[in-house]
């Protein structure tokens, strides 16, 4: 099973190929195609990927299906005793994507050890 996880203004989705979303707003056009590049995990094929804090050269690829708005929400402010009440209505802006891709990024090269001296065995 492939999937990964990423970071879209300030939370965290978990995504498959496939799979449609609906994200916080996002500059782009209807049927375009952009990158998420700040990847936090990648698992493919049983392989796990875990980035610091992303997977470096990781992306995932996806479609933009359509934007819009959620439904509205009421907000009631109310304070006891003070005759203090408010009524405000919110509606969220999203962009719905489509993940089409989940491109891997480079392997990370091999951290080595410096050699350490041994105290007392160098000759000194």
């Amino acid at each position: 099973m492939e999937y990964a996880v990423i970071e879209n203004g300030g939370k965290q989705y978990t995504v498959r190929p496939g799979q449609s979303l609906k994200v916080a707003k996002m500059d782009a056009a209807d049927a375009s195609s952009i990158d998420l590049d700040r990847v936090l995990m990648i698992s493919k094929d049983g392989q796990v990927k875990i980035g610091r804090p992303f997977v470096e050269g990781a992306k995932v690829t996806a479609q933009v299906v359509s934007q819009g708005r959620h439904p509205k929400i009421t907000v009631f402010k109310y304070k006891n005793k003070t005759r203090y009440k408010r009524t405000i209505g919110h509606k969220q802006h999203f962009t719905e994507i489509q993940i089409t891709e989940i491109v891997e990024g480079k392997k990370p090269a091999a951290r080595r050890r410096s050699p350490r001296s041994k105290a007392g065995q160098d000759g000194s």
